[in-house]
């Protein structure tokens, strides 16, 4: 049957793909001087924020105001498991789709049926799985001369031959794989050259070392790589910039520091001026006491750099979040443009940070023209445009006290795609207005002094179900929900879509959405038909007018929406099509909250896309929540017990939580998971599903620490479970 599938797969795309190089262009003919036109081409979505300016907008007119209510469903295409967060937008150039998934998947579509022409399998070294911070998610692929390029999830740079789906080269982008380094980014194009970055700053005791690096299109060949963080003290600069960069670090850290400072999302290209744009991410580890008792810059960590695309040496940096202590990375999407800004035009590049700070920045040479609060912040007043420093206040030091500082770790914007549309001069934002309280756990008298992806710290995001009491044995005394909610007026917690000015540096409209339990709505797509796409986690897509932001259009599809939608055209007809799953960051937080499709549908990993006068979108299956199994005979005594709860909560709890999730509810584990317990953390006996061996971490006799703390839980979920069901009649 699996042959037989795979046979049919290959001549439908033979037979498609074959009408599609008969026409104009081949598979994925995208070069320098077409994309340079893309605005000639609107229905083509030839990167992954369509054109080169990464604007996520498209000049496409035939939906539009007048009769978007007649939107529904097109078709759908299901991604296959594992059922995990999606954050890539589709790609769409002369019918064809291309989009990846878990992993680094990569899947060819026919974009006007959801037909499948090819599946890439990037058969990734499963040790990686563990190395992402936030779910094994993938932000998409780059086309360039009919050839794809993805990332996968072990740093495997692949590019895949667009018309047959199969290998052409392959590299090896990771430096150390000792190290927690994972790829979940998409590459960017810059000339000749395949550019891509990596993550990993929160991993680990100490993080990872930042850099981008740089292979040449056609051979895979290494061409050059731009560190974004110094080497150990006393070992040698591997280009000139580190020299400055080493100054602001202090000079007597440990050699086990790593740095931080990763470059895994939101890359540009000029190549006008032959300057690769990206952020980086947050210094390793988040206090930076740990590793040196100055207030350093730690440069090039939480800023903007430009690379020159032909030898990677630095042209510019700007320094977002100095000295980040809050996980402030600088990577969100980076937006080209001309604007005028004082009377005078400038070809500027824009972010939404992660710090609540727009930024418009000249992006020739690198001077900061504007810095305004986008959403409220409270860990700074502002930012000084003569030096480019915020001006920190008092609220943003967690050293003394445990702290509640907007935005969050999460940031008031991150990786969702905002979409700039130049006919309204405005920004579309995709805004998380949501704290989060630091605690310094060397210091604050609480049991767990380390947690997986935070380090010596932890970022506690309060909601109506906060509880200081709780935490308080493990991260010690926690300030009261009123006294975070009197920190500020209206709700503590929010997520909206604020449509921004960026040179009046305002906004013009807004609308809050979901239900403001940190929902992580999707990423943002307008278009010249006076319309802007967004999805929720809810499982709704909103439309709304782009210029006053009314609302025109609510499609329910029953799955969690986390990417930003892209449009095109094939025969004539305008689709607009999204990528849905749940997971990424949310993974990170908890339960699924009771507002996000994925509470209640199973969260299937799907394309789904949408047609004037098409239907109602079909919806996944109803979410089944398994009951408890009665657990095996609890054997270990209590400090064994108590020294697992510690241990889950360190290396686990990034990703488990006990309740609905889109990993395992362990407590509800069945008895051969419990009899491979140990195989499973020790020797990675389920790898395949993104559960890695921890082996390297946690000894046989932690792991059955661990697995005596679960069966106590276990017991506790049965036993309540059990003396509900005698009392039903």
């Amino acid at each position: 049957m699996k042959i037989a599938h795979t046979l049919w797969s290959v001549l439908l795309a033979g037979t498609f793909l074959a009408a599609v190089a008969s026409g104009e262009h081949a598979p994925a003919d995208v070069d320098a001087a077409r994309l340079a036109q893309a605005a000639a081409e609107p229905g083509n979505w030839f990167t992954g924020g369509r054109d080169g300016d990464q604007t996520y907008h498209s000049p496409l007119t035939l939906i539009n105001t007048s009769n978007v209510e007649r939107l529904g469903f097109a078709w759908t295409y299901d991604l296959g498991a594992p059922r995990r967060g999606q954050e890539a937008t589709p790609i769409v150039v002369d019918g064809v789709m291309y989009t990846s998934g878990t992993f680094g998947y990569v899947y060819a579509l026919d974009a006007a049926t959801g037909r499948e022409l090819w599946r890439y399998d990037p058969k990734p070294d499963y040790r990686a799985a563990r190395n992402p911070c936030c779910d094994l998610v993938n932000r998409g692929v780059a086309l360039w001369k009919g050839r794809v390029y993805v990332a996968a999830v072990d740093g495997m740079l692949h590019a895949i031959d667009a018309k047959t789906g199969q290998r052409v080269w392959k590299v090896d982008t990771i430096v150390d794989h000792a190290l927690p380094y994972s790829s979940t980014g998409a590459p960017i194009i810059a000339g000749d050259k395949v550019v891509i970055g990596n993550s990993g700053s929160d991993m680990g005791r100490d993080g990872v070392r930042g850099y981008v690096a740089a292979y040449h299109a056609d051979s895979g060949q290494f061409v050059w790589r731009f560190w974004t963080v110094p080497p150990a003290p006393g070992k040698a600069f591997e280009h000139p910039e580190l020299a400055a960069a080493a100054k602001t670090w202090d000079p007597k850290r440990p050699p086990s520091s790593q740095g931080g400072g990763t470059a895994w999302d939101g890359f540009a290209c000029d190549p006008e001026l032959d300057l690769v744009y990206f952020g980086t991410a947050n210094a390793a580890p988040y206090d930076l006491s740990v590793v040196g008792k100055g207030q350093f810059d730690a440069l090039y960590t939480a800023s903007i750099l430009a690379v020159h695309g032909k030898t990677g040496r630095l042209a510019w940096h700007y320094q977002t979040t100095p000295h980040d202590e809050y996980d402030f990375d600088a990577v969100q999407k980076l937006v080209l443009s001309d604007l005028s800004v004082n009377g005078q035009n400038r070809k500027v590049i824009m972010q939404a940070s992660k710090n609540g700070y727009f930024y418009v920045i000249d992006r020739a040479n690198g001077q900061l023209l504007s810095a305004e609060n986008y959403t409220y912040v409270n860990w700074a007043k502002g930012v000084d445009l003569k030096t480019g420093r915020p001006i920190v206040n008092e609220q943003a030091n967690w050293h003394a006290k445990p702290s509640n500082i907007y935005p969050s770790w999460a940031g008031g914007h991150t990786w969702m795609p905002m979409s700039w549309n130049a006919k309204t001069g405005l920004m579309y934002i995709p805004v998380i207005d949501v704290p989060n309280i630091w605690v310094d756990l060397a210091h604050n008298g609480g049991e767990v002094k380390y947690v997986d992806g935070f380090f010596t710290v932890n970022g506690i995001m309060p909601d109506e179900a906060y509880e200081p009491a709780d935490l308080k044995r493990l991260y010690g005394p926690m300030p009261s929900l009123d006294s975070l909610k009197g920190e500020r007026k209206g709700k503590m917690i929010r997520e909206l879509i604020r449509a921004w000015d960026p040179v009046a540096q305002r906004v013009v409209w807004e609308h809050e959405t979901g239900s403001g339990n940190r929902s992580y709505d999707g990423g943002i797509l307008s278009t010249d038909g006076n319309l802007v796409f967004q999805g929720r986690g809810n499982g709704e897509l909103w439309v709304y007018a782009a210029d006053t932001g009314r609302v025109l259009k609510v499609l329910q599809t029953g799955s969690h929406i986390m990417a930003a939608p892209s449009t095109y055209v094939v025969n004539g007809e305008q689709y607009v099509a999204v990528q849905v799953g749940y997971g990424g960051a949310a993974i990170t937080v908890g339960a699924i909250p009771a507002s996000s499709a994925a509470s209640q549908y199973e969260n299937v990993n799907r394309v789904i896309a949408f047609k004037l006068d098409g239907g109602p979108v079909p919806t996944p299956p109803k979410a089944v929540i398994p009951p408890f199994v009665e657990p095996p005979k609890q054997t270990a005594k209590a400090a064994k017990i108590h020294q697992g709860e510690i241990l889950f909560v360190q290396e686990c709890s990034r990703c488990h939580v006990f309740g609905q999730s889109i990993t395992p509810d362990l407590r509800k584990l069945s008895p051969a998971y419990h009899a491979m317990f140990r195989d499973i953390l020790l020797k990675g006996a389920v790898a395949p599903t993104g559960m890695e061996s921890f082996a390297d971490i946690l000894s046989p006799a932690e792991v059955d620490a661990i697995h005596a703390y679960i069966i106590d839980e276990a017991w506790k979920g049965w036993r309540v479970q059990e003396a509900a069901r005698s009392k039903t009649p």
